[in-house]
């Protein structure tokens, strides 16, 4: 997923999360820190909303259950995935990819995962540790083999 594809898809989904979480849209614009001329503009799809409302938005409601299920992940492991582009360190512990992943391959105790929303790539250890993340399919078989190799 690429940062507009990001941003239309949250534009999209912002009146739903509204509703879902019994928001105003005075009271969603205020916790946005934008105008209400603004939200309604992004609801009604006239606009979209802007990279840091996306970002604010993403923190703010990363538990909401409609957001999970649209993005297939944590909204805001996958703003920083966009942003930084690739993953390289350890992260916290997942729940193996029972939802929204489908396994790629797997070497000893590594699998690559791929989202199948977003499309994003993952190892994740036997422990369900996440250790790398990518939307580069062949950085993320590289990176399996070196994480294979190290065992």
């Amino acid at each position: 997923m690429e940062k507009e594809q990001l941003i239309i898809l949250i534009s999209d989904k912002m009146k739903l999360v509204r509703t879902e979480q019994e928001y105003s849209q005075d009271k969603m614009a205020e916790i946005l820190g934008i105008s209400k001329k603004t939200l309604v503009q992004i609801e009604k799809g006239r606009i979209t909303a802007n990279w840091t409302t996306v970002i604010a938005f993403c923190a703010l409601f990363n538990q909401s259950q409609l957001l999970l299920s649209v993005i297939g992940d944590e909204p805001m492991y996958l703003v920083q995935l966009i942003a930084q582009k690739n993953n390289h360190t350890p992260k916290d512990k997942t729940m193996g990819g029972m939802f929204w992943w489908k396994e790629i391959c797997k070497m000893g105790e590594f699998r690559l995962q791929q989202n199948i929303v977003s499309n994003h790539y993952r190892i994740l250890d036997e422990q369900h540790y996440r250790w790398y993340s990518s939307f580069d399919e062949a950085d993320a078989i590289k990176r399996l083999q070196e994480l294979h190799a190290e065992c």
